[in-house]
């Protein structure tokens, strides 16, 4: 069991059964928004009644180049990238970590809901939700060279010292949506990198 604060806390009521979308989005990329685009196909297929439900890990790890964004701003980068894209009946909800993988469904449940359908491209989630009784969509990354989470921060970072924003939505844009770019060139989410030490991480 992780020492991090549980933060933030359980709703009361969490959401009813629907699609979940899981990931950390750090920070929001095309193969984020790919997965949510065919979940959003999936749910208007097959659930039509059923709200597309995006589930942001790691809400509660300190910020650091692994994890430069909060989950307040991951939530406002996503959501804003929705309002865009036309998908509608979503819900966003940030899960903390708690370090302890047989009992990670059980406790993410509480924030997303139960027994939905799970979109995931990683095999670890899935073998967990589908041993938990849920059904599963797994879905392969494509492009994974480029779009691994690691390999965005690391661009990021590496033009967070840079002042020309055309240059930035340029490079950034073959790897993320505009929107998301946006975001964190005006709220300075981008250049905080830049005060984060160096060298990034291969590890999602």
């Amino acid at each position: 069991m992780t020492d991090l604060p549980i933060i933030p806390e359980a709703p009361t009521n969490p959401p009813k059964e629907g699609v979940v979308v899981l990931g950390r989005f750090q920070p929001l990329h095309y193969g984020h928004t790919k997965m949510i685009q065919a979940a959003d196909s999936y749910r208007n297929e097959n659930l039509p009644d059923s709200d597309i439900i995006i589930s942001i890990g790691s809400a509660n790890q300190p910020q650091n180049l692994r994890n430069p964004w909060t989950h307040i701003e991951r939530e406002e980068m996503i959501s804003t990238w929705l309002d865009s894209s036309g998908i509608n009946r979503y819900k966003i909800c940030s899960i903390p970590d708690i370090e302890d993988p047989p009992r990670w469904v059980k406790h993410a449940e509480k924030y997303h809901g139960i027994s939905g359908v799970l979109f995931t491209s990683d095999l670890s989630t899935s073998e967990l939700y589908v041993a938990s009784g849920w059904d599963v969509v797994m879905m392969a990354l494509s492009d994974r060279e480029r779009l691994e989470g690691w390999r965005v921060r690391e661009t990021a970072r590496m033009l967070s010292t840079i002042q020309d924003e055309d240059a930035i939505r340029e490079v950034l844009g073959s790897l993320m949506p505009i929107s998301a770019i946006e975001y964190l060139i005006s709220t300075g989410g981008l250049h905080r990198l830049a005060f984060m030490g160096e060298g990034g991480e291969p590890v999602g």
